[in-house]
């Protein structure tokens, strides 16, 4: 969540006076992430988050939007978008589609506890279960396709050592969208800073802007990567039952699921790391912006080559 398009207090006020939230008192501009641009806004009548979509188009906003507002009314802990006068969830502001949505009284943590991680994983597998019911689909943006457009544009910024890393695992990953695994609406980004506390709680999860219709498992792959990592790049085996076994005491994976799952876990550590290099060698222009370092997610990569982790040893949901 970074700052590329500037917006002013007056400019908010104006642009908020279609919603029934008051007046705005109070706006802070939010610098973690990487996306899109955010503000934290204060009105007369509560708190909320401001997003203006960067990169999004208009077009598939409502994929995201109703996606949220689907698993926040089966109790998923999902902030709603909020609608305006008219019904709608969002409009243009400063050229930008924009929304708002409740702020969420909780706080991520950067070393979660093992009752953060299972409730965190509980969490996901509950929201895999609801959007079972969720009928739009959109392809994942940051899927196979883009992994090869994406390495070639990296290609000149990254050392041979690198660039072949990159190449075999986009080859060794050739027909893995082919796999007829369960697949819905996944969150497609579910890392530690997306996921707030009150306490052991899950308080909220948020940031859906890479939301997609893919595997569950990639995206349980995806969570693994990050919060069940050591800071050498390895799956650290304790984490990995506690996230992996919540997870499975709701959803259990599938047969087929889990004889991927090697592959799932390389995929979503090729996914990021080339996301970061992206971000990091070809950045946008904004007014306060945060890449965050890809050396962290190709030791996730080379590990994941190395050891190809086996789906742990967890116990399916009690009957």
């Amino acid at each position: 969540m970074s700052v590329y398009t500037t917006v002013s207090a007056p400019e908010l006020d104006a642009w908020l006076a279609r919603y029934n939230v008051g007046r705005l008192v109070e706006c802070e501009p939010i610098a973690a992430g990487i996306e899109n641009t955010n503000y934290f806004a204060t009105t007369e009548l509560g708190r909320y988050v401001l997003t203006l979509y960067e990169r999004m188009p208009a077009e598939e906003l409502p994929f995201y939007l109703n996606l949220m507002a689907h698993l926040a009314r089966a109790g998923v802990p999902v902030p709603a978008p909020e609608p305006d006068r008219t019904g709608a969830l969002f409009s243009l502001l400063n050229g930008k589609p924009a929304g708002i949505v409740a702020r969420v009284d909780g706080a991520w943590t950067p070393a979660p506890s093992p009752a953060q991680r299972a409730a965190a994983g509980a969490a996901l597998a509950t929201l895999h279960q609801c959007t079972a019911t969720y009928r739009a689909r959109l392809t994942n943006r940051r899927g196979p396709a883009w992994w090869r457009q994406a390495a070639r544009a990296v290609r000149p910024y990254v050392t041979p050592a690198q660039n072949e890393l990159l190449a075999n695992e986009i080859r060794f990953q050739t027909g893995y969208g082919k796999e007829k695994l369960p697949k819905g609406a996944i969150h497609g980004d579910l890392f530690r800073d997306n996921v707030l506390f009150d306490g052991d709680r899950v308080a909220g999860i948020i940031d859906f802007g890479f939301a997609a219709t893919d595997f569950y498992a990639l995206d349980l792959a995806i969570a693994v990567n990050d919060w069940c990592s050591d800071r050498n790049g390895a799956l650290d085996p304790e984490r990995t039952r506690t996230f992996v076994g919540a997870y499975a005491a709701v959803r259990m994976p599938t047969p087929e699921e889990r004889t991927q799952w090697p592959a799932l876990l390389r995929a979503a550590a090729l996914r990021f790391w080339l996301s970061r290099l992206y971000d990091l060698h070809l950045p946008r222009a904004g007014e306060i912006t945060h890449a965050h370092d890809p050396a962290e997610f190709e030791r996730i990569l080379r590990d994941r080559v190395t050891t190809m982790p086996r789906f742990p040893d967890v116990a399916p949901p009690a009957a």
